[in-house]
Order: C-alpha cells, then sequence, then structure tokens
C-alpha cells in the first residue's frame, strides 16, 4: 500500500511541475522572454510568440481544470 501512495504523490508532483513549466513557457512567450526561432518566423512576426503563448496558457489550464474535475 506504501508504494501505492508514493506512486501517487510522484504523480502528482510531475502533473503540477508540467502544469506550472507550461505556464511559465506560456508566459515568458507572451512577455517576450521566450521567442521563436528565426527558422520558424521569430523575426519576421513576434506577434506569432504572443498568440502561442496564450494558446499554451489556454490550454493547460483547461487541461488541469479538466483533470482535477476527472479525479
Amino acid at each position: 500500500m506504501a508504494k501505492r501512495n508514493g506512486s501517487t504523490a510522484l504523480n502528482l508532483l510531475a502533473w503540477l511541475t508540467g502544469v506550472v513549466v507550461s505556464l511559465v513557457v506560456g508566459n515568458g512567450m507572451i512577455q517576450g522572454a521566450l521567442v521563436l526561432p528565426t527558422w520558424l518566423g521569430g523575426d519576421t512576426a513576434p506577434l506569432i510568440a504572443i498568440v502561442i503563448g496564450w494558446i499554451v496558457i489556454i490550454t493547460t489550464l483547461i487541461g488541469a481544470v479538466m483533470a482535477l474535475l476527472r479525479k
């Protein structure tokens, strides 16, 4: 039984870490700290990185809420 509880705690920690990292990356793209590489159009259209940042944040929040409601 202890192994199952440890596994659950580890899974929760990994999931929470993924959510936090996704939100930080999305925010970094919106703020301009993270940009797309040149070969993906980062130099020509900085608006693309902002839009992708918002998509990352919105999909992360939706996914987190869906995961919490499923439990």
